[in-house]
């Protein structure tokens, strides 16, 4: 099909004008019949990547999805755009589930959603070849790699389908993976000579922001407070912090839930679907929450707690503003967090495994701690270079932590850091070097003869706080460096020698601790409009939304909405030129809608 032929499927049944960066040659590739890699970062359309070629073809496309709630989520918006797409899964009963395999068999369906442990069952495969199979679309594939943040070994079963299905074009996607995780994407499904695709992992209506941890529940508290009506993430460590915050926000009359695996599944899926459905403002989640879940309206993401490695932090962070509105990203930072961390990491049996984590985890700790573009950090761990600075969309870019020249204390840590070894012929961790710094008594001093240092006491100007930061601002510009092994230490690295026998002045940053003023709101991807109009129509939506058994956003997304309040369209041919709008729901919504902004402007014209 050439390109004006997919133009207007798009705008027919998803009511798009044209398409995201990356989509159209994807599904080219894989209507050519092509195996392909793609890696769409969250928002960036990874599932109209098959559901458009499904429906240029006469056969049946199936979609291997992990979770139940995201193969309702999505077939439910493709019903509501009038696309012939069903789910098979445990939450069927016998009844419903022979009625779906009917249709299957009739040809009724261009999508079938299915988890890999059913469509990988003997009996499901040897029924295969009477489905009339065309595609096989590979939704969050980075589950088949035990280096990916969310390995699932029933998706290793997958392979077997080339087999099963010989000659059917498989379309692999996910949203984040490193250079060694797509290569043993690439293996283990054996893809023949993929098409690989991989687009800017830049979100540039996320705001990135660092707030220093200081009553982390109050804190809560005031981000929702300020944020009324709009929805949002908290990701703590714990399940038993969930829970905690979730009743400490109800009390202070916000509408809350927990999440967390350790929930019953009744509770938990009760709990999800009041947060699809806007019933609930936020919800207090564990990382169990979250790889299914497409609300398109989250405004912002929280993290209680320290995130274990940048990969699970921009996953999570990537919940936010999927519609391409701004969205912000809030983590609630102390360095206390960060040595629990290492003491999870100490619990684990596996040396290596132990090593791997430490530095996951030192990774994620000079991120926050940096003064660098929170954006440029982000990008750089995914190889992709950012040279757009200041970004214009994280705390250090918009308002620049204060600088100090820090020469002499630069020179009295690694001072330190060189007597020590020199006095020693061992290595010591940064705590034991400002505790010599600041002149502390304490037992392993004493015994080490560390009080006869002459970088003893020298450094009582600085709280130990402050030389915490300054340590691990050293660390980062490469003067000293830390070792990975349970008891780190800290070496004097050549360039830090270098740099002391240079005497050139070396500017530090404060600590983030002083930063408290708030980050002001990013306009990046802000359509601006009546926003009390906006409000009204969401009440509109939401009234339609019930009416269907579905969450908001698969009526309209929050963006469709603010195009609305915007144009404010007074007939059914200006409202499908709305992005979002397809032929069905143009159908379907434009009356009600319609007949609402008619209203609205009655209103506004009497008063």
């Amino acid at each position: 099909m050439n390109h004006d032929g997919l133009l207007k499927i798009l705008k027919r049944s998803f009511g798009y004008q044209s398409f995201r960066p990356l989509q159209k040659e994807i599904i080219e590739d894989s209507l050519a019949g092509k195996d392909v890699f793609a890696l769409l970062p969250t928002g960036g359309g990874k599932s109209l990547c098959f559901q458009l070629p499904a429906l240029t073809r006469r056969g049946l496309t199936i979609v291997v999805s992990p979770l139940i709630a995201l193969m309702k989520d999505q077939v439910d918006g493709l019903v509501a755009s009038g696309i012939a797409a069903t789910f098979l899964n445990s939450t069927l009963d016998a009844n419903e589930s022979r009625a779906r395999y009917r249709g299957l068999y009739r040809g009724e369906f261009k999508l079938l959603y299915i988890a890999p442990e059913r469509l990988m069952l003997p009996s499901f495969l040897e029924r295969l070849p009477e489905l009339n199979v065309e595609a096989i679309a590979i939704d969050e594939v980075h589950c088949i790699s035990e280096w990916g943040h969310d390995f699932r070994p029933e998706y290793r079963q997958l392979a077997d389908l080339r087999t099963a299905l010989p000659g059917v074009p498989f379309l692999a996607l996910t949203a984040t993976a490193t250079e060694r995780v797509r290569e043993d994407i690439v293996r283990l499904l054996a893809l023949e000579n993929p098409r690989r695709y991989t687009a800017s992992f830049n979100r540039p209506n996320l705001t990135y922001r660092i707030v220093p941890k200081h009553k982390p529940g109050e804190q809560v508290v005031e981000i929702v407070r300020s944020r009324a009506d709009e929805t949002g993430i908290v990701y703590c460590q714990s399940r038993k912090a969930t829970e905690q915050l979730a009743i400490k926000l109800q009390a202070a009359g916000i509408a809350a839930g927990a999440y967390h695996a350790g929930l019953e599944p009744e509770q938990r899926e009760r709990n999800q679907d009041r947060f699809l459905r806007d019933d609930v403002r936020v919800i207090c989640a564990t990382i169990a929450f979250g790889m299914g879940v497409h609300k398109s309206n989250v405004r912002y993401v929280v993290h209680y707690d320290l995130p274990k490695n940048i990969e699970g932090y921009y996953q999570e962070t990537g919940r936010a503003g999927r519609d391409g509105l701004p969205s912000e990203c809030i983590l609630l930072y102390s360095s206390a967090d960060a040595i629990k961390q290492r003491t999870f990491i100490d619990e684990k049996p596996d040396p290596e495994e132990q090593r791997i984590a430490r530095e996951q985890l030192q990774q994620m700790i000079h991120y926050a701690e940096s003064s660098d573009c929170r954006r440029q950090t982000l990008l750089g761990y995914f190889a992709e270079p950012f040279d757009s600075i200041p970004c214009g969309g994280c705390d250090n870019c918009l308002e620049p932590r204060e600088r100090f020249d820090g020469t002499l204390a630069a020179q009295k840590f690694l001072s330190c850091i060189y007597r020590l070894r020199q006095a020693s012929r061992f290595s010591v961790g940064l705590n034991h070097i400002i505790e010599v710094l600041t002149g502390a008594d304490t037992e392993k001093i004493r015994r080490w003869g560390h009080d006869k240092l002459s970088t003893y006491g020298i450094g009582k100007e600085h709280s130990r706080t402050e030389w915490q930061s300054i340590g691990r601002e050293l660390i980062r510009l490469g003067f000293c460096s830390q070792t990975a092994e349970r008891m780190s230490t800290l070496e004097l690295t050549t360039d830090g020698q270098v740099w002391m026998k240079s005497r050139q002045t070396l500017t530090l940053t404060r600590p983030v601790s002083t930063v408290t003023k708030p980050v002001r709101k990013k306009l990046e991807g802000e359509i601006v409009c009546d926003e009390a109009l906006f409000e009204y129509l969401r009440t509109v939506r939401r009234q339609i939304a019930d009416s269907r058994n579905v969450p908001s956003y698969i009526i309209f997304p929050d963006v469709t909405l603010r195009h609305l309040a915007a144009r404010q369209p007074a007939n059914e041919s200006e409202f499908g030129e709305i992005p979002g709008v397809g032929e069905r729901k143009l159908k379907d919504f434009s009356e009600p809608f319609l007949d609402a902004i008619s209203q609205w402007k009655a209103s506004k014209k009497r008063t």
